[in-house]
């Protein structure tokens, strides 16, 4: 096993440090040039659809654009929000989390394209409901069933089993260390709250999610907001510091400057998930009229993770002062030292009931993803999600209680390749999302509400959610 975990190591440094990282900013940079900046020009569109579509009621198995969101942003948002960027400011120092909002503006973009793509190309199920992701547009627009096949199967096995199996683990640690409660009584808990919610179906994972989500991200966003209002003296200094480092890092930064660009990149690859395939199966998920609205809710969805979420775990580690550049304390154990040197012996447990709201959002989140793939396989029906199920519970029994080091780095390799398979993907399909793009924006200049006509498309083979059916 320790040879495994060795040569799975090496893979993913020069798989994330060089390949990925290189591929996916260069990715990010061409659909943000391509689109004029879609990211930044149609913001304020992005808050109208995405407020539009709160409390939005829906008919049959379908969601709405503002449920699909918070499925999205419970995967997206979870214990690496917090663990994760104290890691990272540890490691690239403060300068890393410029970096790390510098490419979720170009993720961005990226984001936008891949969601619209799972719009165009998603499927409608019997019970009224809509899958998609990269799998679907794979093998209905791209033809390559093969390549779709092998994707959905990746992503199944590390977001249903084992990103979930992590987030379990996280949980347990967090309830032993704060609460000192039995991992073994952790595993029970989560199981049978796990297999309520994965056993209801889309919309009580959709229900749970929206209900969750926002409590989630806007209490631990509060307690930013208290702490910065009480080091706002120290404000200016944070920012001034965080620019400062960006381009000059500390000397304890090993590395120096690449290294402080290379940390805040990483890390906000990993926590926006922008490119990774991921975030399009739950935007296939809404039902919406035109592709282009969920597409620009989930390039939001980059900012919220990003520039609200961990920019609040960065201003609350920052602003406390606990962190050593190159120090060994890091991740959720700075993150609780930072909140107990201002709120005092009490902010272990706050800090605990947040990483459970967060993991546990990330295991309904993460599971749903897994369901969507396992549906990609028609003819396993009812059995095969059954045993999906059953394996994503016992997963999360299993991390609650195990050491995890080789499974985290099974799921950066797993993940890499997702990443690698889903850009490859949206490259060769982007004109299609260009096409919709365009006919939305005339759409909205004639001050009409835009509904989508797949016969803009060049191609309307593999459509079959809007009016076409071609093979």
């Amino acid at each position: 096993m320790i040879l495994l975990n060795s040569v799975v190591d090496s893979i993913n440094t020069i798989l994330w440090s060089y390949v990925l990282i290189v591929i996916l900013i260069g990715c990010g940079i061409y659909f943000t040039l391509s689109t004029k900046f879609v990211q930044l020009r149609l913001l304020p569109e992005m808050v109208k659809l995405l407020t539009e579509g709160i409390g939005k009621k829906t008919e049959g198995g379908a969601v709405s654009s503002f449920q699909a969101f918070c499925v999205s942003t419970a995967s997206r948002v979870g214990v690496g929000n917090i663990a994760g960027v104290a890691i990272a400011i540890v490691t690239g120092g403060p300068g890393a989390v410029f970096w790390m909002w510098v490419i979720a503006f170009i993720g961005s973009a990226t984001g936008f394209v891949e969601s619209t793509l799972a719009q165009i190309y998603k499927i409608q199920r019997p019970d009224g409901s809509f899958h998609g992701g990269p799998a679907y547009y794979i093998k209905n627009a791209l033809h390559q069933t093969g390549v779709a096949k092998l994707f959905a199967v990746l992503l199944a096995v590390t977001f249903g089993l084992i990103y979930n199996s992590v987030q379990a683990n996280t949980i347990a640690l967090s309830a032993a260390t704060a609460f000192n409660v039995p991992q073994y009584v952790t595993a029970g808990v989560l199981a049978f709250f796990t297999g309520l919610v994965i056993c209801g179906g889309v919309q009580r994972i959709a229900q749970v999610t929206e209900f969750l989500v926002p409590i989630m991200a806007g209490l631990y966003i509060l307690v930013a907001i208290i702490i910065t209002v009480i080091n706002i003296d120290k404000v200016p200094a944070m920012f001034a510091m965080i620019i400062h480092d960006a381009f000059s890092p500390q000397a304890a930064v090993g590395g120096g400057l690449g290294s402080a660009i290379l940390t805040g990149v990483k890390r906000g690859l990993f926590s926006n998930e922008a490119g990774e395939g991921s975030v399009p199966n739950a935007a296939a998920t809404a039902d919406v009229s035109h592709p282009v609205k969920q597409g620009l809710i989930q390039a939001f969805g980059v900012y919220v993770d990003t520039w609200l979420v961990c920019s609040a775990t960065a201003f609350i580690v920052l602003l406390a002062g606990q962190y050593t550049v190159g120090g060994e304390l890091t991740g959720i154990a700075l993150a609780q030292a930072s909140l107990a040197s201002i709120f005092g012996a009490s902010a272990p447990a706050a800090v605990s009931f947040m990483i459970l709201m967060f993991a546990f959002s990330s295991i309904v989140g993460n599971y749903y993803y897994g369901e969507i793939n396992i549906a990609f396989f028609e003819a396993k029906g009812k059995t095969a999600l059954f045993l999906f199920r059953a394996l994503v519970i016992f997963m999360v029994v299993f991390g609650s209680m195990a050491e995890l080091s080789l499974v985290w780095n099974l799921a950066d390799l797993f993940m890499g390749l997702l990443c690698l398979t889903n850009l490859y993907a949206i490259s060769r399909l982007y004109k299609y999302a260009h096409v919709t793009f365009v006919s939305y924006l005339e759409q909205k200049k004639r001050g009409v509400e835009p509904v989508f006509d797949p016969a803009i498309l060049p191609d309307e083979h593999g459509i079959h959610a809007w009016g076409v059916d071609k093979d």
